[in-house]
């Protein structure tokens, strides 16, 4: 069979190259015919190394006490014992001093402790406690080798030691080996009583004990049967725990509460080394699977998560030290709450130098990001699914309770990122529905129509980013930010609601405007009988023309009857406030108007032509005619008269009070006038009172008189400048008197001649020295302008009647007159010259007339 083995290990070494398992191994070892194959001795010694290796035995307690905390942690990182979760067993051996506890367990676990070397005598090995990995043993178990009791190095303190260590591996152990010697069963006052009583004793220090494994490992066999042996070890091992002090909780509580008890017997090492091997291997197969239902762990209640062994055993012993009573499901929680704290922070402080976190948080502090409750919450996911990896098998209530204050924690971090995500969806989607709800009303839609539709569908936009915002963790709702949403739509639909009312408003109002403002003032300056009715019949048809169109648009708006009515009303009173602001506007002018109006009729004939005072028109039935339309038009801008019932007798109290007074007074003896209000004219629609209507007439009568003065004093100097002839009494007297001379002019005809010749000398002079013009300035003036041009005027008409006389005759029979002398030609030509001269100067006064007249 041996050989078998070997070829078999041969072959897996050889073709495979393969490192055999341990089990593979382990039949091996204790065959002679090992030595026969180099190779195998040669992978077992590699083998073996390796394992020593993995076993990373450290220095847990020192001899003094002091808890190596920093080897423990370095030893749970070699071991990789944090990613084991519960998967682990704790395996402690107790014994006398030098009682081979440590070639048992380098035996049993592959481990690499430190054995006494018999050839030095017996001595203490193991100072402390020291802890080790078993290697291929599933699942990871963890062997601590703690010092041996009653040694003489600490003499009178062993006990106290013994017994700090004996609680420390009950707390922290599944299984725990009690190595003593076969011939001390039976013995009262053997070697193991102190330490049975010892283990017993703190075990009840305990104030929620887990149950444990109690191992009694039995070294050094006798020929006496274990069936034989065990009976009397049980018996006295209970008989030292109903002699142990309880307390009153425990004073009836049975051993196996407590322990399960179990018995191995092992050969000497030393005399059947052999044999002794084949039971530890036999031995070994009870720790795989030691944690399973009904394996040699048992009992597992207060276990402890392998990633919190390190902070649980300091804590432990730090109790322990302080000599307190240990509560352990009390020490299970406060080690829960240190470790799930620990990776709860260790988790947050990850999740807070995430790069996917902080380029997240980053984006979303500039614009919308796509997506940010997705990928927010799968960061968030990682980080709480990694702590409950870890923190997994620590106490549920503790777990519970530290990754509500992480997943808090992380909410309270990511929740401002969250928020302002929201505003930017609330801001680009007010925007986006600012833009399309400008868009729809430029493109024709009507404000009712438009508003509906871009608010269903920037509320439906809202909803779907807000829900592809939402992070799974938090539970958080949008209806705050969503209610501030829709008020924003609805504050933008009123205020563009009411931008575009106001400019649909303005608009007919500035259509009204333009339709009313300068035709009623025409209408207004050109005052007749039919001036209001035009203005009203005016006013109907605009009004009603702009009412329709504004009703019309106003359709769109999709606005009550109410509303809708009081709009209208407002137009039509601004269409009203129009004419009679555009009315009291012209009778604040009244005064001007009339005035203006008098002035071109007064001036103006009925073909607009200015008029000419030649001194043959009716200055009088000119001007009243004047006056009269002037007065008409006092009296139209009096009162406003824009409703149909609007009747007053304005103007004809002012016409019989103002032009005719004499037809007036026989009818009333009062002044009509002399009042301030009108009858049938209430005061609101009143703009000149009776008695501003007096003041302004008698104020216009003393304005326009300068005018007509003018009139009359233009008519009467054309009457003078046209009239040649004296006095019909001159002419008679100028026949009688003149009668002889007028008869020796008859009988001598030369004095014609001469009288003739003088005439034309005089009148040419006349023209030349321009005299009625030199005298419209004034007599003084005109002497002293004729004094000294009248001896250049003579000299120069003289010159040109001798240089007449010098001139050749003309040959020309139709140009010459061979009938006439020579001084008859020269006669006619000064005649010919004076009547040019003359129509000259009846021109120029007619024009001159005519431009006064305009003027």
């Amino acid at each position: 069979m041996a050989y078998w083995y070997m070829l078999s290990l041969k072959s897996c070494i050889s073709e495979t190259s393969l490192t055999p398992t341990f089990q593979e191994l382990t039949r091996f070892l204790f065959l002679p015919e090992i030595a026969l194959l180099p190779e195998i001795e040669h992978q077992l010694q590699l083998f073996l190394m390796d394992k020593e290796a993995e076993c990373c035995s450290t220095h847990l307690i020192e001899g003094d006490g002091t808890f190596n905390r920093a080897g423990l942690d370095n030893f749970i990182k070699q071991v990789k014992m944090g990613e084991c979760g519960l998967s682990y067993a704790v395996v402690a051996i107790m014994g006398p001093q030098s009682s081979g506890k440590s070639t048992l367990l380098n035996h049993l676990f592959y481990t690499n402790f430190k054995e006494m070397d018999a050839y030095r005598g017996r001595s203490q090995t193991t100072k402390g406690i020291w802890i080790a990995r078993c290697p291929d043993i599933e699942p990871c178990t963890i062997v601590m080798d703690l010092e041996g009791t009653d040694g003489r190095e600490r003499g009178e303190d062993d006990t106290a030691f013994e017994k700090q260590s004996a609680l420390f591996a009950l707390a922290v152990s599944d299984i725990v080996l009690i190595n003593m010697w076969c011939h001390d069963i039976g013995r009262e006052q053997a070697a193991n009583k102190p330490l049975l009583k010892t283990v017993f004793q703190v075990m009840l220090r305990l104030f929620s004990p887990r149950k444990t494994t109690l191992m009694f490992v039995i070294r050094d066999k006798t020929r006496t049967p274990l069936e034989n042996l065990e009976p009397v070890l049980r018996e006295d091992i209970q008989k030292i725990w109903d002699s142990v002090p309880k307390p009153e909780a425990h004073k009836h509580t049975p051993l196996s509460e407590f322990f399960n008890v179990q018995v191995v017997a092992l050969s000497s090492y030393e005399e059947k080394e052999d044999q002794f091997k084949e039971q530890v291997a036999s031995l070994r197969q009870k720790f795989f699977q030691s944690i399973a239902p009904g394996g040699l762990a048992g009992d597992r209640r207060g276990v402890v998560p392998a990633s919190g062994f390190s902070f649980s055993a300091q804590q432990i012993w730090k109790v322990i030290k302080e000599n307190k009573d240990l509560d352990l499901p009390a020490h299970k929680v406060m080690v829960a709450t240190v470790r799930c704290e620990e990776i709860a922070n260790e988790k947050y402080s990850s999740f807070v130098t995430n790069e996917d976190w902080l380029e997240l948080e980053e984006a979303v502090q500039t614009h919308l990001v796509p997506g940010f409750g997705k990928k927010l919450s799968s960061l968030l996911q990682n980080c709480l699914s990694s702590y409950d990896e870890e923190a997994t098998y620590f106490e549920d209530s503790v777990r519970s309770a530290k990754r509500k204050h992480l997943a808090d924690k992380l909410m309270q971090l990511v929740k401002p990122a969250y928020q302002l995500m929201l505003e930017h969806i609330r801001s680009e989607t007010l925007e986006t529905f600012k833009r399309e709800l400008n868009d729809a009303l430029n493109g024709g839609q009507g404000f009712g129509v438009a508003g509906r539709d871009c608010i269903k569908k920037s509320t439906r936009l809202f909803d779907e980013q807000c829900q592809d915002a939402v992070i799974k963790q938090a539970n958080w709702d949008s209806v705050k930010i969503r209610d501030n949403f829709l008020r924003d739509l609805d504050s933008h639909i009123a205020e563009v609601r009411t931008s575009k009312l106001t400019e649909l408003t303005a608009l007919y109002e500035s259509k009204l405007k333009e339709a009313l403002c300068g035709p009623v003032e025409a209408l207004l300056e050109g005052a007749s009988d039919d001036t209001w009715r035009s203005i009203r019949r005016l006013f109907h048809q605009e009004t009603e023309k702009a009412v329709s169109e504004f009703s019309f648009a106003l359709s769109g708006f999709e606005m009550d009857e109410q509303e809708k009515e009081n709009m209208i009303s407002k137009l039509k009173n601004y269409a009203r406030g129009l004419v009679e602001g555009k009315t009291r506007e012209e009778a604040a002018k009244v005064l001007y108007r009339m005035k203006e109006r008098f002035t071109s009729i007064f001036n103006h004939d009925s073909d607009s032509m200015p008029r000419v005072w030649t001194g043959k028109e009716d200055i009088r039935a000119i001007t009243k005619t004047a006056r009269s339309s002037s007065l008409k038009l006092l009296s139209v801008l009096a009162a406003i008269r824009l409703d149909e019932e609007d009747t007053d007798k304005i103007g004809d109290t002012l016409v019989l009070t103002l032009v005719d007074p004499k037809k007036g007074t026989s009818k009333s003896t009062t002044d009509p006038l002399a009042s301030s209000t009108w009858e049938e004219v209430p005061l609101t629609k009143t703009l000149i009172t009776p008695v501003q209507c007096k003041s302004l007439w008698s104020q216009f009568q003393r304005e326009t008189e300068y005018t007509i003065t003018q009139a009359i004093a233009s008519q009467e100097a054309n009457k003078r400048n046209n009239n040649w002839l004296p006095p019909p009494w001159a002419i008679a007297a100028m026949l009688i008197l003149g009668f002889n001379e007028f008869m020796t002019l008859l009988r001598n005809p030369l004095w014609l001649l001469f009288i003739f010749v003088s005439y034309l000398l005089f009148k040419a002079l006349w023209v030349q020295l321009d005299i009625s013009g030199e005298f419209r300035n004034g007599a003084l003036p005109g002497i002293l302008s004729l004094s000294t041009k009248f001896l250049p005027t003579v000299t120069n008409l003289l010159r040109k009647l001798a240089e007449q006389g010098q001139a050749p005759v003309n040959t020309d029979p139709q140009r010459n007159h061979p009938n006439l002398p020579q001084s008859s030609r020269a006669n006619l030509s000064v005649v010919s010259s004076t009547a040019s001269s003359e129509v000259t100067m009846d021109n120029e006064m007619e024009y001159t007339s005519v431009s006064r007249h305009e003027n």
